[in-house]
C-alpha cells in the first residue's frame, strides 16, 4: 500500500515533470498567440461598454420624455399638422 508521504513525492515528481516538459511551453506559445490574435481585434474593455450603455439609455429617456413634451404642446397649439 502507498503511504501519504510516497503519494506527495508522486505528486511533487509530476509537477516538476510537467513544469519542464514541453507542454508548458506549448500553453505558454498558445497563451502568446492568443493574446496577440485578440489584440487585433478592435475590443472595447466592459467597463467602456457598460458606461456607454448607461450614457444611451440616459439619452433615450430623454429623448423620449422631449418627444411627449413636444406632443404635448403641438396638442395644445393645434399645431400637431405640418
Amino acid at each position: 500500500m502507498l503511504n501519504t508521504a510516497t503519494l506527495d513525492e508522486l505528486a511533487k515528481k509530476i509537477g516538476e515533470a510537467i513544469t519542464a516538459s514541453p507542454a508548458r511551453d506549448v500553453e505558454r506559445n498558445i497563451k502568446a498567440l492568443l493574446q496577440s490574435s485578440l489584440q487585433r481585434f478592435d475590443l472595447v474593455p466592459r467597463e467602456e461598454f457598460e458606461l456607454q450603455a448607461q450614457v444611451l439609455r440616459r439619452t433615450r429617456e430623454k429623448l423620449e420624455a422631449l418627444e411627449a413634451r413636444v406632443a404635448q404642446l403641438e396638442a395644445r397649439s393645434g399645431g400637431g399638422d405640418r
